[in-house]
């Protein structure tokens, strides 16, 4: 490949070094969900006693990883502008929950005891226990993400014309949500905050400082 094609490649696609983000994030992450607090806060609220436990919504709860996926190939090819107020949103707002969880951890006590593992939706389920502990809650990074990629298909003129295609998202977003209560993976505290962490960050990304450049896709 010759250098200019190189070139053009890395000028039309700079925006990849958010990637950088990520094995920052899994580092941070794990670090904190091996980390031995002697403080930390059971989140609980009356309504989650009354919220059954289903394993069948580790459906909807698996969909967010392909929900996640998607949204972010998209964007990135799709518009650069675009692109970059999602991937600010996720950045931002998972570095704050990461923040919270370091000063502020928190954990649950909502997992049921005995867990029936004799289906494929019960084994998935113990999976995502083991490999997600039930700390650092709040706010659910799970649910915010799943607002802020709807709050980006909502903003993005290429979903306007298809309000199917909103729809659909709404409705996992919402599902995904649901999820994180259903298996006792939240709080409805964890899923409240991530909307009101949500709000903000979309007050400040859309609304005071939207990113306009007159280079609008990757693909111009």
């Amino acid at each position: 490949m010759k250098k200019n094609s190189v070139r053009n490649i890395l000028t039309k696609y700079w925006h990849i070094v958010f990637a950088l983000y990520i094995p920052l994030y899994v580092y941070i992450f794990f670090t904190l969900e091996n980390t031995d607090y002697e403080n930390t806060t059971i989140v609980h609220m009356p309504v989650d006693d009354i919220i059954p436990f289903c394993r069948f919504f580790i459906i909807p709860y698996l969909v967010w990883f392909i929900y996640m996926a998607f949204s972010i190939i998209f964007f990135f090819f799709y518009s650069r502008n675009e692109f970059i107020r999602y991937a600010s949103f996720l950045i931002i707002g998972m570095t704050i929950c990461l923040a919270l969880y370091a000063f502020f951890p928190s954990e649950l006590e909502l997992r049921p005891v005995d867990l029936d593992t004799s289906d494929i939706f019960g084994y998935l389920v113990s999976v995502i226990y083991k490999t997600d502990t039930p700390t650092n809650v709040c706010p659910s990074i799970h649910c915010l993400n799943s607002f802020a990629t709807h709050i980006a298909i909502r903003k993005c003129g290429f979903f306007k014309k298809r309000p199917a295609l909103i729809l659909i998202s709404f409705i996992l977003m919402v599902t995904i949500c649901l999820s994180t209560l259903f298996l006792k993976q939240h709080s409805v505290y964890d899923v409240i905050g991530a909307a009101l962490l949500a709000v903000i960050l979309y007050i400040v990304i859309y609304r005071i400082f939207p990113y306009k450049k007159t280079e609008e896709s990757p693909s111009h």
